[in-house]
């Protein structure tokens, strides 16, 4: 049985926004579709949602809001399959325990009772900081959430346990029949923390050819299994975060890996996926790694 892609609908704009793109990711990778909506979000929410201008009263409106999310789902693609549930709990509770039965959990980067102005809404980062499965969250310009640079960006970490993440990039290239542009950053021993420790002959060049190799590395395995996606490797110096942020202006997506130790409690992201969730020009997934 294929796990489905999970939306979380609160009625705001940029949750329909958020449906908006997982229709058309699960019509690419044939998955049904799932919504849901968390009827707690009621009780400390006093703004309306975005659905239209015959709003029903207390108890009826987490009904009206996953009705009005399934249509607008159905109507975008009657060939998806979707469905739709209301459950009785908090956001972030209700997604986090789906998040083990889902291909991926789908966000908007912020919700109708959230700060004008905030850049990532609580419920997004709290999500994304702590799921199982990979997490995506809808943000960005037009043109990126509609596909239109026909490229997908993976944030290739030192990290031994990068792989998820890369794989999650590779597949989702395949999938759109679009290009994948691997990055990996690298810094001159001048740019290092200075709890670093500089060999004195590290040259700057070592910096770059190092970063390729990193590269070769993380994508052999990925390659060897979809090998007719068509990737550029490309070793960039500066800060991950700086570096990334960029190449989100004309990327469709960028996923980024997020590392998750077992049995710690709290958010488990790194500063680079946490400056793309909150500044990135495109949708971000982030997608669990194995510390």
């Amino acid at each position: 049985m294929e796990l489905p892609l999970v939306v979380g609908v609160d009625g705001s704009e940029s949750s329909l926004l958020a449906v908006d793109w997982a229709v058309d990711e699960a019509a690419r990778h044939g998955l049904p579709l799932r919504l849901i909506h968390a009827s707690l979000w009621e009780r400390y929410e006093g703004t309306q949602p975005a659905l239209g201008t015959d709003r029903p009263a207390g108890t009826d409106m987490a009904q009206h809001i996953i009705a009005s999310g399934v249509e607008r789902a159905q109507l975008r693609n009657p060939e998806v399959k979707v469905s739709g549930d209301v459950l009785h709990d908090d956001a972030v509770s209700v997604l986090l325990r789906t998040g083990p039965e889902a291909f991926a959990l789908v966000t908007g980067a912020r919700g109708r009772g959230e700060v004008a102005g905030l850049l990532l809404g609580s419920v997004s980062l709290a999500v994304a900081a702590r799921a199982v499965c990979p997490v995506i969250v809808v943000r960005g310009a037009v043109p990126n959430r509609q596909g239109s640079f026909d490229r997908v960006v993976a944030g290739v970490s030192d990290s031994a346990g990068g792989v998820s993440a890369v794989r999650f990039a590779v597949r989702e290239a395949e999938k759109r029949g679009c290009a994948l542009t691997a990055v990996r950053a690298w810094r001159t021993p001048a740019q290092e923390p200075v709890d670093r420790v500089v060999i004195a002959d590290d040259d700057p060049r070592l910096g770059e050819e190092r970063a390729s190799a990193g590269l070769d590395d993380a994508l052999r395995e990925a390659t060897r299994e979809l090998p007719a996606v068509d990737i550029h490797r490309r070793p960039v110096e500066g800060p991950a975060h700086r570096v990334l942020l960029r190449a989100s202006a004309e990327a469709d997506l960028v996923v980024v890996g997020a590392r998750r130790q077992r049995g710690q409690p709290g958010l488990q992201l790194g500063r680079v996926a946490h400056a793309l969730l909150h500044r990135s020009d495109c949708p971000v997934a982030v997608v669990p790694e194995s510390a």
